[in-house]
């Protein structure tokens, strides 16, 4: 008796093959709910880097506008990332980066308004507009079909 059930249980090792299909076809079903939802988390990742650099250019425009009397008319790429050395303002490294600024209003000379535009590395843009009457409206257009800029704003 006690051979027949050492016998079974040498007999009894390992999966069969039935079972290991199962797990398998399981493992590929939960991979194939979760990748595209991973995927999609580099593009939000850039479209959130582009968002904060148009943030830290608002913050750096106004930063100059403070130093110059209230003018917006010095506001260049070049003159925010002087002021904010983390701001890039050309295309590189698979960064966002400040693609231009606009100002406008006042007379020659002074600016009353401005407008930032950074560009993700999806190619999508987010502008921070600031009008002549102080109020602040951010847009942005969408390149890649995604849902990060929905209604053209953010």
């Amino acid at each position: 008796m006690l051979f027949k059930l050492r016998q079974r249980a040498k007999d009894e090792r390992g999966f069969t093959l039935i079972e290991l299909l199962v797990v398998i076809l399981i493992i590929g079903i939960l991979a194939a709910i979760a990748i595209p939802s991973f995927l999609n988390q580099k593009s939000k990742a850039s479209d959130a880097a582009a968002k904060e650099l148009a943030h830290s250019a608002q913050v750096a425009a106004e930063t100059i506008a403070t130093d110059n009397g209230g003018s917006y008319a010095l506001v260049t790429p070049t003159l925010l990332n002087t002021y904010e050395a983390t701001i890039q303002v050309g295309a590189g490294n698979n960064n966002a980066y400040i693609a231009n600024v606009n100002t406008a209003g006042g007379a020659v000379g002074t600016a009353t308004g401005y407008t930032v535009t950074a560009t993700s590395t999806t190619g999508d843009t987010y502008s921070i507009i600031r009008a002549a009457n102080g109020t602040v409206t951010r847009s942005c257009a969408n390149a890649t079909g995604q849902t990060a800029c929905v209604n053209n704003s953010w």
